[in-house]
């Protein structure tokens, strides 16, 4: 099976914006919605020894995405998993049943973002939540990362559906304590930062 993981060049750019030193100096952006109240749903990710990160998700922007999260989020997917892949300037990647980036769910979704024909307005500022996928632009299926740092390169690339309203200090803290094998961000089993849980507030 084809690994879950961004693709070369957005790793390469990624590493560009660490070694010229934006880092952890960027502020945090915030996000321009036109979207409804009743367009947004909230989560909080509770990873274990870290706290909760709260997520607003944004159906509007994408639909398929958000639905998908949500079902595997009441269906009690994602406790215990765990986040597997860390890049400290870029982003945390989880949800992978393996954790490896090899695996998923049963279900793949279609890739909301403007390269696959959708239109998505949401930018991969700082707390933003995405989809992880292959080269397949079809490929994600329970597979997430949250943005650390602005990674514009990604912006029609992947789909984004949502942003961190609070808790970003537990990214950074991740990003900060978790030690990585490769520049690739992997992690190994017994470092990996684990999720206790998703729970879906409305």
């Amino acid at each position: 099976m084809k690994k879950w993981n961004f693709l070369l060049a957005a790793v390469t750019l990624a590493l560009s914006v660490i070694l010229t030193g934006c880092g952890g100096q960027q502020q945090e952006e915030e996000q321009v919605s036109q979207t409804s109240p009743e367009d947004l749903h909230h989560v909080k990710i509770k990873v274990k020894d870290y706290g909760t990160i709260s997520v607003e998700l944004d159906s509007q922007a994408a639909p398929l995405t958000v639905e998908n999260f949500i079902n595997l989020a009441k269906d009690g997917f994602y406790d215990g998993l765990t986040f597997h892949r860390v890049i400290k300037g870029f982003m945390i990647q989880g949800g992978d049943p393996n954790g490896d980036g090899t695996g998923g769910s049963e279900k793949t979704v279609k890739g909301e973002f403007a390269k696959n024909g959708v239109e998505n307005p949401l930018k991969h500022t700082r707390g933003t939540i995405s989809m992880a996928r292959s080269s397949d632009m079809d490929s994600a299926s329970s597979q997430f990362f949250i943005v650390q740092e602005t990674s514009a390169h990604l912006d029609k690339e992947y789909a984004a559906f949502g942003h961190v309203t609070e808790g970003m200090e537990i990214v950074d803290k991740i990003c900060d304590d978790v030690k990585t094998e490769d520049s690739n961000g992997s992690v190994a089993p017994e470092n990996q930062p684990v999720i206790e849980s998703i729970e879906v507030v409305d």
